[in-house]
């Protein structure tokens, strides 16, 4: 019983220490899905190839715009995919600022 104890101690304190690292990665999992949707109708093709492709200007345009107003899922999706980059950049500015 007592290993046992011990071995949540010892995995409690490995998410203490790396709890910034575990931050990033769960909430990162999901950025290349998101940004390939976005990137996919701002480029206006369903090609995979959009994903590997160093094209920026005009998915920046895209992001903070508004390229296509009447298209809604283009504005559902830049606005959902600001709200998920604004979280990407509190998690930065909070690890900045704990991490001093």
């Amino acid at each position: 019983m007592h290993s046992f104890l011990g071995f949540q101690k010892n995995n409690m304190q490995w998410i203490k220490e790396h709890i910034w690292l575990i931050l990033f990665v769960v909430w990162g999992i999901p950025l290349s899905y998101y940004r390939s949707k976005f990137r996919k109708i701002v480029y206006q093709t369903d090609s995979w190839i959009i994903n590997i492709k160093p094209l920026f200007i005009k998915e920046l345009k895209g992001l903070f715009g508004n390229i296509y107003p009447y298209n809604s899922e283009y504005v559902k999706q830049r606005n959902f995919y600001r709200f998920y980059l604004s979280v990407y950049t509190i998690l930065f500015l909070l690890y900045f600022y704990f991490t001093k």
